[in-house]
């Protein structure tokens, strides 16, 4: 037995080595599509030695190795050693990847939720094959070809790889529709959906904008700029700019976004690596927003791109950065793609703030203890305390206007705003659970689709809560899947319980998130803070300006 265990363990050893080898291959044979810088065009010698190694194991081994199959399985392991952002993507994750940076996928056009083990469609993307086809919001999907989605424990994951596709391809999706006895088929034709990463730009108050980027795609510049155009029309005076649990992506796009709020000639990044030479990203041209107060929003899922951002109007003295400290992703990932469509994200180099602060945390002891960073976070109370933020001395930087900032991983808020832990009870708990909230939503909506779906305008929705108001139904609601709310829970809880329903509803409308986030808006203790911030800012210019005006009646030019 033990004997055994031994061969297997060697074979293991034999074949990790194999496929360490043919990475070392495939790169000196230059097999990939596309590289950005060449490399130096030879091996060291303990490569050549595994090339040897190879050779011996091609031709005297006892057994045939499925080279191919064993590739798939362990270069994830082998990539494992070197950094946490260090990837190898096999051709379907390589393709998703880089359809959503770019800002498009392909597929039938709809954004759907599982609340109650049946897939149920929120928005229909305007213009897309399932709008040109009749979906609507609030069909729920029971079948896609010939096989069952619904009441099956389908993971939502699945669901959508059964929808997307080539574009050109079609589906066949059966439906069921509110007041509809019978399943309605719909034969969609896949095509490229463009995917927006600017979530929702609107008017928080007359005169403060507000933009929520999702992530850093291809087309991110091009929607901010048609954002702010839009907010500035309505009457923005002032900005808050939100990329809480935006996970980074283009370098490109981030450096145009964060110089639209500096004026020429700022350092925004740096990179440096051991095999690449510090190279310097500064503005071009001075931004349209470059002296328009703002507030920027980040939180612990804030990561890369969005921290770049972050620490260059940081250390430029630019805007007040509110919330929490961002992820701590500051490494730069260059692609290597492959003959057979997969290929790697390789870290070459790190990113740094103006001032010299290493944006990417340490990930030198285990990848478990990287991999559980934001739960170790909670636990030693840094999501509750400002106090619990990690400081080191010796990463303590100054700006030119003289604020104190820290190095060491992630970009620490200006102001610390704190996880909202304090209406969350056991029923608030228990609700969230049972996804109650949503499900009701759905059913909400179905019921009331003739007038919501005539809503274009938030005043229009407003109004519509005005007449219908949820609280009644959905504690009957509630009732009847067996939970008697306490009067004082409620009380507790009901407010911030009822404006998420708001918000679901919302979404099932025509004015998709448009409806959602203003709502949710309204129970956010950092958008709260940062319109707090904002006005005692405004109201402090104003108390600055007026002391410096002349007493009334006297001659300006004396």
């Amino acid at each position: 037995m033990e004997e055994q265990r031994g061969i297997r363990k060697a074979g293991i050893v034999v074949l990790v080595v194999l496929c360490a080898i043919l990475i070392s291959v495939g790169l000196r044979l230059n097999s990939y599509r596309n590289r950005n810088k060449p490399g130096k065009g030879y091996l060291s010698r303990e490569w050549t030695k595994l090339e040897l190694i190879l050779n011996q194991i091609q031709h005297n081994y006892v057994d045939s190795v499925d080279v191919a199959a064993f590739i798939e399985k362990t270069l994830p392991a082998i990539m494992e050693e070197l950094d946490p952002h260090s990837l190898y993507l096999p051709p379907e994750e390589l393709r998703t990847a880089d359809e959503e940076l770019q800002g498009n996928i392909e597929g039938i056009g709809i954004v759907f939720n599982v609340p109650n083990d049946t897939a149920t469609v929120i928005n229909v993307v305007v213009g897309g094959p399932s709008e040109k086809m009749g979906l609507q919001a609030g069909d729920k999907i029971i079948q896609v070809g010939e096989q069952t989605v619904a009441g099956v424990q389908m993971p939502q994951d699945s669901i959508v790889r059964l929808l997307k596709g080539p574009k050109g391809t079609q589906v066949e999706v059966g439906v069921k529709r509110y007041g509809e006895k019978d399943l309605i088929l719909f034969t969609i034709t896949r095509d490229k959906i463009p995917v927006n990463s600017v979530d929702v730009a609107y008017m928080v108050t007359p005169q403060t904008g507000y933009i929520k980027l999702s992530r850093f795609s291809m087309t991110s510049y091009t929607e901010i700029l048609g954002a702010l155009a839009n907010l500035m029309k309505s009457g923005m005076k002032q900005l808050i700019f939100d990329l809480r649990d935006n996970t980074g992506g283009y370098l490109d796009q981030a450096l145009k976004i964060t110089g639209e709020f500096l004026d020429e000639n700022k350092l925004v990044v740096y990179t440096e690596g051991v095999h690449r030479k510090r190279q310097d990203f500064y503005t071009r041209k001075r931004g349209f927003c470059y002296n328009m107060p703002l507030a920027l929003l980040i939180n612990e899922s804030s990561a890369s791109s969005s921290e770049i951002m972050a620490g260059a109007l940081q250390d430029n003295d630019r805007g007040t950065i509110i919330g929490r400290r961002s992820y701590g992703k500051g490494l730069v990932q260059e692609p290597v793609y492959f003959s057979d469509n997969s290929g790697l994200r390789l870290t070459v180099a790190r990113f740094y703030t103006p001032l010299g602060r290493s944006i990417q945390k340490p990930y030198g002891n285990s990848s478990r203890e990287y991999a559980f960073d934001l739960l170790d976070r909670y636990r030693h109370g840094e999501l509750l305390q400002e106090d619990s933020i990690p400081k080191n001395d010796s990463l303590r930087f100054v700006t030119p206007a003289g604020k104190i900032l820290y190095g060491g991983g992630g970009i620490i808020p200006d102001v610390f705003v704190p996880l909202d832990t304090t209406k969350v009870n056991d029923l608030y708990l228990r609700l969230s659970r049972q996804n109650l909230p949503i499900r009701f939503s759905m059913e909400f909506a179905d019921r009331n689709r003739k007038e919501l779906s005539a809503i274009d305008q938030f005043e229009d929705l407003e109004q519509f809560f005005e007449i219908h108001k949820p609280e009644p139904e959905f504690l009957t609601y509630i009732r009847k899947q067996g939970i008697q709310p306490v009067k004082k829970e409620w009380e507790e809880c009901g407010d911030i319980i009822l404006t998420q329903i708001k918000a679901y509803i919302g979404r099932n409308t025509y004015l998709e998130d448009r409806g959602y986030y203003p709502y949710l808006g309204r129970i956010d203790n950092v958008l709260e803070k940062a319109l707090q911030i904002m006005e005692e800012e405004s109201v402090a210019k104003l108390t600055e300006s007026a002391s410096v005006l002349p007493p009334v009646g006297q001659d300006l030019d004396k």
